[in-house]
């Protein structure tokens, strides 16, 4: 291509966010479980399904075996139950790999796995819903939901990404999960997740959960356990706090954001579209989703995560990347979660140029040209912004900005002689 804009060049800057730490995971589930579960509220030798999702959450095979020795302590007998829907191509050994990747295993957790697709319908909700359970959910004797608590990718409301949405969606499988997203366009998605979890909990499975909060430096904020009857009340009071937790763009008039990877364990729409401020389910370039969101007119991914398993779904919101990108993908796997989810956008394949220096080159000549250059900034990817690199064009204005430390000059990005970046966060 003739007449491309050069690439600008970057300053580090570190960020500084509240950071509120557990310190011992372990030792704070067991307390919490302890208090939300006294002697006698489960029944020895009772068969307890502890869910584990899809998402990378920090610490999650240790909660997640924290659980299971609290479990069994009280007499009953755990095991690990899969719930994230269509996730890992709707398969029992994809959904296994998915939760092995982060360290969940039979041998780790010291209990079965029970990664069953098969689910039954529990029938039809007061608007029409039909609502699906896993079968391995309602043939045990109670469920214990395990999560991460924070917002959710593409509505807003009072519950959105949690424990609710684990026991609507993930032990709703494939069939759960497809027919509360065929509910976005009438229902909408929040009303529908809290009308299947209503029927879910009337079957009398659910024992509660355990909650777990992030902070913006991904490190666990708090773990908090609840029984079933205080759950979603408790819920709503956590998805308040997860939101002083976020991390944050320190700028939000952008021409470019580079990221160098996306992925499910980062967000379900392998990028937070809280942070990029574009949405599975329609967006217009350069206009934020939600008011107070980023305006960013182009997007750039380097990479997929390996903990994705070539899922890349939300690949529709970048519009840019390059072959070694999409070398990652299995787009099965990518189709059938934005089939499921009803966002066909979440699967279309951006603009591949052959190589980072190509596709950083035509993104930035494709925005307005500025005087002072392209207003860009340059993330690991939506969950690690503490450590950022910002484009010569925002200098003075990050100067201005309450906790963001810069800290060295602008340089070039080092690119080699093929034209492949070498990522500055390695």
């Amino acid at each position: 291509m003739k007449n491309l804009r050069a690439i600008p060049k970057f300053f580090k800057a570190k960020r500084t966010f509240n950071r509120p730490v557990v310190e011992d995971r372990t030792q704070t589930t067991l307390t919490e479980l302890e208090r939300a579960f006294p002697e006698g509220s489960i029944p020895a030798g009772a068969s307890i399904g502890i869910t584990v999702g899809s998402r990378g959450i920090v610490g999650i095979a240790e909660v997640a075996k924290a659980c299971v020795d609290f479990l069994k302590k009280r007499g009953a007998t755990p095991f690990i139950l899969p719930a994230m829907g269509s996730h890992g191509g709707a398969t029992d050994e994809g959904q296994r790999s998915l939760i092995a990747h982060y360290g969940v295993t039979e041998e780790s957790m010291g209990c079965p796995i029970h990664a069953q697709m098969a689910t039954r319908s529990l029938g039809q909700s007061p608007e029409g819903l039909e609502v699906f359970m896993a079968e391995s959910a309602l043939e045990a004797d109670g469920v214990l939901l395990l999560n991460r608590v924070k917002p959710h990718t593409d509505y807003s409301g009072p519950l959105e990404s949690g424990l609710t949405k684990i026991s609507a969606i993930g032990l709703g499988k494939l069939e759960g999960a497809g027919t509360i997203h065929s509910r976005i366009f009438d229902l909408g998605l929040g009303k529908a997740i809290k009308e299947a979890a209503d029927m879910i909990f009337s079957t009398g499975k659910i024992i509660g959960g355990v909650a777990l909060l992030e902070n913006a430096y991904h490190e666990t904020a708090k773990i908090k356990a609840m029984p079933h009857d205080t759950l979603f009340a408790e819920e709503e009071e956590l998805l308040k706090e997860a939101y002083t937790l976020m991390g944050k763009l320190p700028i939000l008039d952008l021409d470019l954001l580079a990221i160098d990877e996306m992925g499910k364990n980062i967000s379900g729409s392998g990028n937070d579209t809280n942070i990029i401020g574009r949405c599975v389910y329609g967006y217009i370039s350069g206009t934020a989703w939600q008011e107070g969101m980023p305006e960013i007119q182009r997007i750039f991914v380097r990479t997929l995560t390996e903990e994705s398993d070539g899922n890349a779904v939300g690949l529709g919101l970048v519009d840019f990347t390059t072959p070694k990108f999409m070398a990652q993908v299995n787009m099965a796997y990518t189709q059938l979660n934005a089939f499921t989810s009803r966002a066909p956008l979440g699967a279309r394949v951006p603009l591949v140029l052959d190589t980072d220096e190509l596709a950083l080159k035509t993104a930035i000549t494709t925005c307005l040209e500025r005087p002072d250059g392209p207003r860009a900034i340059y993330i690991k990817n939506t969950l690690s912004l503490e450590d950022i690199y910002l484009s010569e064009a925002l200098l003075s204005e990050a100067q201005g900005i309450e906790n963001l430390e810069i800290l060295s000059e602008a340089e070039s990005l080092a690119i080699d002689s093929d034209g492949w970046i070498k990522s500055p966060f390695l």
